[in-house]
């Protein structure tokens, strides 16, 4: 049967789109090379990144007896997550966990929102020496007073034991709010313009305007400020040592990583005194292992979600300085 004039016109194209993008499709030997060396190279840079947390996971829900003996490489060996349940046996995990869940919700959102404002403000040519406030926020990056002075600084603004002390010192991040400016200042200025036209206020523009169209730097920020809220100790170690209800996660798992020898009692069934011995030295690596698990583990489960706003986030606010 005779093709028609439209199938023969449809053939035609699809020949000619064919050759097109043949042409476009470079597989000589050298690109072909290039490409799997470096689909070679990441994928082990990859592993090499992952295998850290498969090995410390495959250890906390293995038998504890192979666990001990070093038997444990690539896979888990009798299963098992009665290392998970014990966690409820420790003392003040579980209140510490509450601490840095609170600390790093809250403290992200402030973060989050004063460096979404203060980024706004600072583009704005009738800010009050705008020129002075963005400068003396830069300068801030490169002096540090050094721990004493800061130690003394939130002693005398009664932030020593005080949960604040975790929040308010992080609320202004001088390099987010640079991020955040620098992204403001790649959104065409016509939509501001034009909303200001009729008769929006600065503030209604922020809100209606900027803020969501802001949404890959603020995650980027967000998982910035999150995972530094997660993993600090440092302030809780130094300001919060006649108050241990305020201990952070990372605080306890600090103790608990210096304190190896007592770390087997918390888990001892009791016995002989070679069985305990034996259950004690058992427990404390096990302990160990688990331990930084759990603490790693919030992190890895946001971290995939706000991964498509990252990349975007931090490109376009990487732009101009």
């Amino acid at each position: 049967m005779a093709k028609t004039m439209q199938e023969r016109l449809d053939e035609k194209a699809e020949k000619k789109y064919y050759r097109t993008h043949k042409k476009k499709l470079d597989v000589s030997p050298g690109n072909v090379t290039f490409h799997l060396l470096n689909y070679l190279f990441f994928g082990v840079f990859t592993l090499l990144c992952i295998f850290p947390f498969y090995y410390l996971f495959i250890n906390t829900i293995s038998d504890n007896d192979f666990v001990r003996k070093g038997q444990i490489t690539l896979i888990p060996r009798g299963i098992n997550i009665n290392n998970y349940l014990a966690m409820a046996n420790v003392n003040d995990l579980g209140n510490a966990f509450l601490v840095s869940l609170a600390r790093t919700l809250l403290g992200t959102a402030l973060m989050v929102a004063a460096s979404a404002l203060v980024g706004y403000l600072v583009t704005k040519q009738e800010m009050w020496h705008r020129k002075f406030w963005y400068r003396f926020l830069v300068i801030t990056m490169y002096f540090n007073a050094g721990t004493i002075p800061w130690y003394l600084n939130m002693s005398m603004l009664g932030l020593t034991n005080n949960f604040l002390a975790y929040i308010i010192p992080g609320i202004v991040a001088p390099y987010n709010i640079i991020l955040v400016k620098t992204y403001i200042e790649s959104i065409p200025s016509e939509l501001e313009e034009s909303a200001l036209i009729d008769g929006a206020g600065f503030f209604t523009v922020f809100r209606k305007i900027i803020w969501p169209l802001c949404k890959p730097i603020l995650a980027t920020i967000a998982i910035f400020g999150s995972v530094g809220h997660w993993n600090a100790f440092t302030d809780s170690l130094i300001l919060m040592q006649n108050a241990p209800e305020l201990f952070t996660l990372q605080h306890r798992l600090y103790i608990y990583l210096n304190t190896t020898s007592n770390l087997g009692s918390l888990m001892s069934t009791g016995g002989s005194a070679a069985a305990a011995a034996a259950q004690a030295a058992m427990s404390t690596k096990v302990l160990k292992y688990t331990i930084s698990m759990v603490t790693v583990i919030p992190i890895l489960v946001v971290y995939p979600f706000m991964n498509r706003y990252f990349e975007k986030g931090i490109m376009l606010g990487a732009v101009k300085g």
